[in-house]
């Protein structure tokens, strides 16, 4: 084992190797390399599938498209024959190579081909204009950028020349290069086929010194922050950071996965939570990838459900909250025998659950497994007839969300984490979990509250290694004792629940940036007022708070809209819950325009704020005036991330006027 112990907890360095802060049980596991886990997946599962895509030409549907599938001896061929072509431009140890596109066999050959060079891989979200790409390959000093397709490529025809560290573009996907891509740019651009035949010369020797090379410690993967309070962070990830978080996730996991496991890849793999389940979880055990087609999150992802039957599946909350919606609209047209026996079934499910939640209460229903049979066919429906746990995280989910599904025999664990702690640091588990917690901190991890203000700090060898050239923001999130600051507030439990010890589950009630202060200086977590008002109100989609330096409370609502399928922004048509409101309400609106001026939707609001208002830990929560916008929060609207989290500042430039009208 390599001595670490001389070496510093964090570094603002790419090429510097950080402490690994080994303790007792799991934190005192021999680090690995994840090259050293390549080797052995690879040789355990050498012959076995790995990796499956549909890959449609022009005019087919993926319905009529057969998988086309990668054994794992496949995958290591094409990620060494990656590693070779970079080498054999000048690709040196901690060199850099960009990747954008949507998820793909090509994106993992890419991300592993740079670290068997020696080098590092970072992530571009397929949603970032020129300007943001162009950030990221400075910052970086991309040498290679791995683009999808003629649509990103032609992002860099403005930039290419200033970016002084390039050295080629490569193309993947079914589309043709432009014939005129060299006058277009100044750096040589491959397809992916071509480009990984400049390696051919290169002898495997040279990769088996660069893998024993290698240091655990060694920074290997960069993940840029979203950038919800300025530009985006890249945050430095090491080898120990990956294999050693991916294996204990996977402990919490209920059984051992094996290559019989299978897992859809389809949320952007510029993110560490789809990282860390689409490509180093699966590296560790050998489970089988499915990837989802580019229009996954706007409704194809129901037909990949049904088609691969996951047995883990990980869903953001907007992904549950589709699904929920529509069960809804379901259930409300099922009436007589079927209703009845529908809610005599998700009774007996949630009885189950609500027994099953923390650990030692293990009671049933007596006719639990009638239900079971019944709810059976929902879980097929979906496609998650096979899955043994499904996931959420990213952003918050309601609680009525999570009780819901619990409700139809689908435990939803909620889990929580940051880029900067290489994915999970609480999760909830099969054996031990609680609605409405984000769960336990993984095993081998030390967690504390900061006394001043409940800010959630802890340790462990999945707390990344700084952020690359930025020294100062270092500093501020990784103490000199290897502490990493979250800037999450959290409470945790630790109490007695019906007779059961309910104790370690831990809850988020705000970021420490995102606290209101208002001018009579109270501190208040947005975010517990938004749920409240979402709560008070099904029809409402988005809430955010506003208050900061302001004498009292305000919020903007949005409803539940429909969103233009091709563009992805929001209309004034009202759908789902809203649309269903509207009419018991006796409203003939069917717009948020028209709900704007109808006093049956005013009283509506008037009527959930002070629900909401009641439910308040304080009267300094309370809010005292609404507005309703247009639409609705979207990605490609501004207010919300690739991982759907708001941008505050964003939506307050955004909707000024509204705001400042409601203090006017």
């Amino acid at each position: 084992m390599t001595d670490t112990s001389s070496l510093p907890f964090a570094t603002h360095k790419k090429d510097q190797p950080v402490k690994i802060r080994l303790g007792e049980g799991l934190a005192g596991v021999e680090p690995q390399t994840i090259i050293q886990a390549f080797d052995n997946v690879v040789e355990k599962f050498g012959e076995k599938p790995a990796l499956h895509q549909k890959i449609m030409k022009a005019g087919e549907s993926a319905a009529d498209t057969p998988w086309t599938t990668w054994t794992f001896q496949e995958y290591r061929n094409n990620v060494d024959s990656f590693a070779k072509s970079l080498l054999s431009i000048g690709f040196e140890k901690f060199d850099m190579v960009n990747i954008l596109g949507f998820n793909a066999p090509e994106w993992h050959f890419a991300n592993f081909g740079a670290i068997m060079a020696g080098g590092i891989a970072a992530g571009i979200y397929s949603t970032n204009g020129p300007d943001g790409c162009k950030y990221i390959s400075e910052h970086s000093e991309a040498k290679v950028v791995v683009v999808e397709g003629v649509k990103q490529l032609e992002k860099y025809y403005s930039m290419a020349s200033d970016l002084s560290h390039l050295k080629a573009i490569v193309m993947y996907g079914p589309d043709e290069l432009p014939a005129d891509v060299s006058q277009k740019l100044s750096v040589p651009v491959y397809t992916f086929a071509d480009f990984l035949k400049l390696g051919e010369s290169v002898l495997d020797s040279a990769l088996t010194d660069i893998g024993e090379a290698q240091n655990p410690g060694d920074v290997t993967t960069l993940i840029y922050t979203s950038g919800t309070t300025g530009p985006p962070k890249a945050v430095m990830i090491t080898h120990d950071n990956i294999t050693w978080t991916a294996n204990a996730q996977l402990k919490t996991m209920g059984r051992p996965l094996d290559n019989d496991d299978h897992m859809i890849s389809y949320l952007p793999l510029s993110h560490i939570a789809a990282q860390m389940l689409d490509m180093h979880c699966p590296m560790q055990r050998g489970v089988q990838i499915w990837f989802a087609q580019p229009d996954a999150l706007r409704g194809s992802l129901g037909a990949t459900l049904k088609d691969v039957r996951p047995t883990i599946f990980f869903g953001v909350p907007r992904v549950w909250e589709k699904i929920y919606d529509k069960m809804q609209i379901v259930g409300k047209s099922t009436t007589g025998f079927k209703k009845t026996m529908s809610t005599w079934a998700k009774g007996q499910a949630a009885e189950y659950w609500e027994n099953h939640q923390f650990e030692g209460n293990q009671s049933k229903p007596l006719l639990y497994p009638i239900a079971q049979l019944l709810l059976g066919k929902v879980r097929v429906a979906l496609g998650l007839d096979r899955c043994m746990a499904c996931y959420v995280s990213a952003a918050p989910i309601e609680v009525k969300i999570l009780e819901y599904f619990a409700s139809i025999d689908i435990p939803i664990l909620e889990l929580f984490g940051q880029s900067e702690c290489s994915g999970p640091h609480c999760t909830n588990s099969p054996s031990g979990w609680k609605i409405g917690s984000i769960g336990r901190p993984l095993e081998g991890t030390i967690s504390k509250l900061d006394p001043n203000n409940g800010e959630l700090i802890y340790s462990g060898r999945h707390v990344f290694a700084g952020y690359m050239s930025m020294e100062d923001k270092t500093k501020e999130t990784v103490d000199s004792d290897g502490f990493l600051h979250s800037g999450d507030v959290v409470s945790i439990d630790d109490c007695l629940q019906n007779g059961v010890p309910n104790t370690g589950f831990m809850h988020i009630t705000g970021r420490i940036k995102e606290i209101i202060i208002t001018a009579g200086g109270e501190n208040i977590p947005p975010v517990l007022i938004e749920d409240q008002m979402k709560a008070a109100m099904p029809a409402l989609s988005n809430a955010m708070a506003i208050g900061d330096k302001r004498k009292f409370l305000t919020i903007l609502f949005c409803l539940q809209v429909e969103i233009n399928e091709e563009t992805g922004m929001p209309t004034e048509k009202l759908t789902g819950e809203a649309l269903e409101t509207s009419k018991k309400i006796g409203s003939s609106a069917t717009t948020t325009i028209e709900a704007q001026t109808c006093d049956k939707w005013k009283k509506y609001f008037d009527d959930g704020m002070k629900v909401a208002n009641g439910n308040a830990a304080s009267r300094a929560q309370n809010v005292g005036k609404w507005a309703l916008l247009d639409g609705d929060f979207t990605e490609p609207g501004g207010e919300l991330t690739p991982t759907l989290k708001l941008k505050r500042s964003v939506a307050a430039d955004k909707y000024s006027e509204v705001i400042e009208a409601l203090y006017a």
